[in-house]
């Protein structure tokens, strides 16, 4: 009773200030900024974006070539477990590296390992590049990560054009090349996807906090990694796909709060009830 009271706590404590702030006003109704005109953007950011396609089967059959100019299947990489999916291209001057840099510091911040309870694979959307150059980011990111089964569990893979189209439009990732940079103009984000290949979850950005990575993967894995606080806590939080992060259901808390009360209020009284046998037996000479 005592471990499932402390659980509760632990889900419920953090939500006291959250509840709070909504009451409040603190957290904006919705958060996202306005997007700029589309008259405004550039031609070729017209063509950019991520849309999602939750639920949806990924191209499991789609052959690409890994770090060591392997041919390999798409399929090759999803068994038992979630699978984060990374677009990027090798070469690119900022934005890829920031993508990659913030899941590695994502990581670094999660129980689970890469290569353990998860995998990862990156694949470059431009049909240019080559084996070579997937393996020196491999090794960048591996030997940064530093932990054991790491390199067995994220993989950079590359491939013709045909298979890249294939995969981007059915995981809904619109990039485009732009002539006058010489460079691709890309939106940045991620995918988690079932270990059965199914689009569970999109975070976007280049920072990906802990929590979300930890929820989606949990949630990706229908279960099968995890513990009962991350079921507690998949209770308190629900996945926002305009947003791309998971955030706080009032609702939920307040219900968690309420059986929390009426717990300890019970726990109060048996220990009460048997304080006071205790004491009547003492009073009563040990004859209760």
């Amino acid at each position: 009773m005592r471990n499932k009271l402390l659980i509760l706590a632990a889900c419920i404590a953090p939500f006291a200030f959250s509840v709070a702030a909504l009451a409040q006003g603190i957290y904006p109704q919705n958060s996202r900024q306005a997007a700029p005109a589309a008259e405004s953007k550039p031609r070729v950011l017209k063509e950019v974006g991520i849309d999602q396609r939750l639920g949806e089967q990924a191209p499991l059959d789609l052959t690409f070539r890994d770090e060591y100019g392997v041919t390999v299947r798409l399929g090759d990489y999803f068994n038992q477990k979630p699978v984060i999916l990374s677009l990027v291209y090798y070469e690119c001057p900022m934005l890829c590296h920031e993508v990659l840099t913030g899941l590695t510091r994502g990581f670094e911040q999660l129980s689970f390992s890469v290569g353990q309870e998860f995998d990862v694979v990156t694949v470059s959307f431009d049909a240019r590049e080559t084996p070579e150059m997937a393996r020196k980011q491999k090794d960048t990111y591996i030997n940064w990560y530093k932990r054991a089964g790491a390199s067995e569990g994220w993989h950079f893979l590359t491939g013709d054009q045909q298979a890249i189209d294939r995969l981007t439009e059915a995981v809904g990732f619109k990039y485009a090349y732009d002539e006058e940079t010489k460079q691709f103009a890309h939106a940045s984000g991620i995918m988690v996807l079932t270990p059965g290949g199914k689009l569970a979850r999109y975070f976007y950005g280049v920072e990906y906090q802990p929590k979300d990575l930890r929820l989606g993967l949990v949630e990706a894995s229908e279960n099968r990694i995890g513990s009962a606080v991350d079921q507690i806590l998949l209770y308190c939080y629900h996945y926002d796909p305009t947003t791309g992060k998971y955030g706080p259901v009032v609702m939920n808390i307040l219900r968690l709060a309420g059986i929390g009360t009426l717990l300890a209020i019970a726990v109060m009284f048996v220990i009460m009830y048997r304080r006071n046998t205790a004491r009547l037996r003492e009073q009563a000479g040990g004859i209760l």
